[in-house]
């Protein structure tokens, strides 16, 4: 036996592969690209006619990547049925059905049929040659011994054959008469599509960083973030700007149209004093300074030309990506700062800017403006409602604390579609609750933090909708107004008491002055007293001994032991729960490392953004005193419904009590930041015993030394300085 390879004459092997190859493209590509309107009830639109194109682009959109997918499965079916139809080339040979004869037929039945069948399909007399060939050799299959064991046995009379495997290509390929076409087509897929396309993907891939952001624009933010450490909006917004993504020399969607010459001085003029008479490149540039006309009107709300509207629309969709880029700039040269020192780190309002101009861009708003007028229908004249003595709302959070009716009340001036819609978006807010939680792992004691440990900050992120606060503020004004009488007359209870209080100590105090003197020979009088009696009580108990006292002591040993033992049970059960706490926070980021979550979290609601966005949020410790980074930003891009980060940073080397900052920071909304303080307490490190390899008896307790010698230095658990007791 042998194998036999052919090509696929037929084209059946080729249906075969061909229904394999659509399948493993179409089957992944539905499972990960299919669009899924998980959040179509938080997508909340307002009737803008530029919010309702941007919503029509992306149903346009999903409706083309469905169609292109329905295309790949009809494709996909029509080959399935092709192959379902096809005739099976390689069938169990069975020499009974050739002779049209029952299993187990008898031989003189075979010989019989055999006789039939010759005369009718004998090629002399006009029959088939190839079906009496067929037929013979069935008879031979039969009535020959060693042809029928040979049948029995492989499955074919004339022995074991061959395996035969079909090659997935037509046999016209390796035909002579095309061999020179063949080659030119393997020589121009393998010789120049395919180094053009790898050479073009290594060029691409040198240009941009992991972000997809230009190598040349993260080599220019570090410039100016490294010039200017303390970056206001106005020069932030200039080196945003300045990024060569919007240069069209180095970006190909970037343009430079015939018309901006008369357009831009046109919005400069309209927008003011935004340093136009700079002379520093790359901000004089065409190119920056058309990106920043476009970026200020942009947060101004203005109204630009159709053409000039497409070019804005680009620059802010690529804003945000571009102040991560910052963000993470900033948070090097602040590493770099720290570990080298020589030059000044960015301060922390530079870096807290980019953050802020984020969310800025992305709900079209200037710095100064409410973040009331993030909410649909709301203008600049509705805001002295809101903002009158009677209702100081100013904020989201003051607008969601107001009564309902209080609320209806301040925003009569919408109506009531207009209101409906408002509470609507305003429901599907984010409402953010962090659980803070500080250790110290990998160490014996998780919950002490010695000197220079690397201190663990879990923070557990729950996202709720606005709405649900809506409901908790109702039920807790019901049970206030409930509890309102009782209290009030629990507070006019405690009034009496302290009035009354208050006059009777000015009795006291009133009368206390007279009778000072009789006090003071009374207390000599009793004191002279107690002298007496402590002379004769210390007298007897001389004469008792000391029987009674090894008594009582051996009265207290067993308590004490308990007592002990109750104690170093404690401490062994401590150990194991703080063990497996250790062990579950282990494997919880061994899981995370492994698994990888979506980054489609919750779309943004946004009047002027030219796409959807979702719901991402920067997470970090500061230290307010200084103004400075304690822990990096954490960009969290996975936050759904709960989500639980760990930052890290090193205890100061200096003991003492020391205030942080734990701030939650969102790059799509303002005025939805969070701040939650931070108390750590830095100890000394513990002192482990050491015993001198030369003399024995050095080592001693912790914290104390022996033969009075002076304690010497060693080195602390932590990594810090300690005292070693009794050290030579």
């Amino acid at each position: 036996m042998g194998q036999q390879f052919q090509y696929d004459d037929s084209g059946n092997t080729f249906f075969y592969f061909l229904t394999s190859f659509v399948g493993l493209i179409v089957i992944p590509a539905t499972y990960y690209l299919w669009p899924r309107d998980q959040n179509a009830g938080e997508a909340w639109r307002s009737g803008r006619g530029e919010c309702f194109q941007l919503h029509l682009n992306n149903l346009v959109q999903q409706a083309e990547l469905k169609a292109a997918l329905l295309l790949g499965w009809a494709v996909f079916l029509f080959l399935a049925y092709k192959v379902s139809k096809l005739d099976r080339e390689y069938q169990e040979y069975n020499p009974y059905e050739v002779l049209n004869l029952d299993a187990g037929a008898s031989v003189a039945e075979i010989k019989k049929q055999y006789r039939v069948l010759s005369l009718k399909y004998h090629p002399d007399k006009g029959g088939d040659e190839a079906m009496f060939m067929r037929i013979a050799k069935a008879y031979s299959a039969l009535t020959n011994e060693e042809s029928r064991q040979n049948w029995e046995n492989y499955g074919n009379p004339d022995g074991p054959s061959a395996t035969r495997f079909g090659i997935a290509l037509p046999a016209w390929i390796v035909d002579q008469k095309n061999s020179m076409l063949v080659l030119l087509v393997y020589a121009l897929a393998f010789m120049v599509i395919l180094p053009v396309v790898v050479g073009t993907w290594w060029y691409r891939s040198i240009r941009y960083s992991g972000d997809q952001i230009l190598i040349n624009t993260t080599q220019l933010f570090m410039h100016f973030m490294y010039k200017t450490p303390n970056m206001n909006m106005k020069r932030l917004t200039m080196v945003l700007t300045a990024a060569f993504e919007f240069d069209p020399r180095s970006n190909k969607e970037a343009t430079i149209r015939p018309t901006d010459n008369i357009e831009v001085p046109q919005l400069i003029r309209e927008l003011g004093n935004i340093n136009v008479k700079k002379k520093e490149p790359p901000f004089c540039y065409p190119y920056s300074l058309k990106a920043r006309v476009l970026l200020l009107a942009h947060l101004a709300r203005m109204e630009v030309s159709e053409e000039l509207e497409e070019d804005q629309r680009f620059v802010v969709r690529k804003s945000p990506a571009l102040l991560q880029e910052m963000v993470n700039v900033g948070c090097q040269l602040t590493m770099m700062a720290n570990n080298r020192g020589g030059f000044h780190a960015p301060r922390l309002v530079s870096i807290e800017n980019c953050m802020k101009l984020s969310q800025m861009v992305v709900q079209g708003l200037q710095e100064s403006k409410s973040p009331l007028l993030q909410l649909p229908h709301f203008e600049e004249e509705h805001l002295r409602y809101c903002i009158s003595k009677k209702y100081k709302v100013r904020s989201i959070q003051d607008l969601v604390s107001l009564k309902d009716s209080d609320r209806r009340n301040m925003l009569r001036f919408l109506g009531e579609e207009k209101y409906d819609e408002v509470m609507a978006v305003l429901g599907s807010f984010p409402h953010i609750t962090m659980d803070i939680k500080l250790q110290v792992l990998d160490d014996e004691d998780s919950n002490n933090i010695t000197a220079g440990s690397i201190v663990t900050v879990t923070v557990t992120l729950t996202r709720k909708r606005m709405s649900e606060v809506f409901e908790k503020e109702q039920d807790s004004q019901s049970n206030k107004s409930r509890t309102k009488v009782w209290q009030n007359k629990n507070k006019a209870a405690k009034k009496v008491a302290k009035s009354k209080k208050k006059k009777l100590t000015k009795k006291k105090g009133a009368g206390g002055m007279g009778q000072q003197p009789k006090v003071e020979k009374q207390k000599q009088a009793n004191g002279n007293e107690a002298v007496a009696t402590t002379k004769e009580e210390d007298e007897e108990a001389s004469d008792r001994g000391s029987d009674s006292d090894d008594g009582e002591a051996n009265k207290d040993s067993p308590s004490e032991r308990d007592e002990e033992s109750d104690k170093q049970s404690d401490t062994e059960v401590d150990e194991i729960a703080e063990w497996k706490a250790l062990q579950q926070s282990i494997q919880r980021r061994e899981r995370a490392l492994l698994e990888t979550k979506s980054k489609i979290t919750h779309p943004v609601y946004s009047l002027y953004f030219p796409e959807e966005k979702q719901e991402w949020w920067w997470l970090y410790i500061v230290d307010r005193k200084d103004q400075t980074l304690v822990s990096m930003p954490y960009h969290v891009c996975t936050l759904r419904d709960a989500e639980e980060v760990e930052l890290k940073f090193p205890a100061p080397s200096k003991t003492g009590n020391y205030q942080y900052s734990v701030i939650l920071r969102s790059d799509s909304y303002l005025g939805l930041d969070q701040i939650k303080p931070l108390k750590a307490m830095v100890q000394h490190g513990h002192m482990v015993p050491f015993t001198h390899p030369l003399n024995p008896t050095a080592g001693g307790p912790r914290g104390k030394a022996d033969s009075g010698q002076p304690p010497t230095v060693g080195h602390s658990r932590n990594g810090g300085r300690r005292r070693r007791p009794g050290g030579q």
